[in-house]
This record gives structure tokens, sequence and C-alpha cells, in this order.
């Protein structure tokens, strides 16, 4: 079976910690579930990513060299 987080074009996918979070969610002005969804069953996820987690996924961008964004784990 092929793990689909590890292929080269699937962007790198992390759990986001609390204290990062709050300032994450204070910066933008939102709160958690501002942010768009990520399903749980996506197979991009890392294992340890919960219900209710925010993803900080950082991928390859033309115009700047890298492009964060985030996204609520909902089932």
């Amino acid at each position: 079976m092929v793990d689909v987080s590890q292929h080269e074009l699937v962007p790198e996918h992390s759990v986001l910690e609390d204290d990062t979070l709050e300032e994450v969610l204070e910066e933008y002005n939102i709160d958690r579930t501002d942010l768009p969804k990520i399903k749980r069953n996506d197979p991009a996820l890392p294992d340890e990513a919960e219900i209710g987690d925010v993803i900080k996924i950082v991928r390859d961008s033309r115009t700047t060299e890298q492009a964060i964004i985030y996204r609520l784990v909902v089932e």
C-alpha cells in the first residue's frame, strides 16, 4: 500500500501546538471554527491528528518561498 502523506507532491502537514494556535488565532482575529476544514480521513493528515486539532500546511509558492495555511480537522 502507498503512503500518500510521503509523496513528494503532498505538502508538509503538522499538528499545531496549543500555544502556537492561540498566537495564530489572535493574529488573524478569528476563532478556531472560522478556519477552513479538512476531514479526519484525509490521507495527508499525520496519524496523531484528531478531530478538533488545527493542522499547519506548508506549501511551496511561486510568489513567496513558502505559503502557510491552517485547517481545522473535522469528522
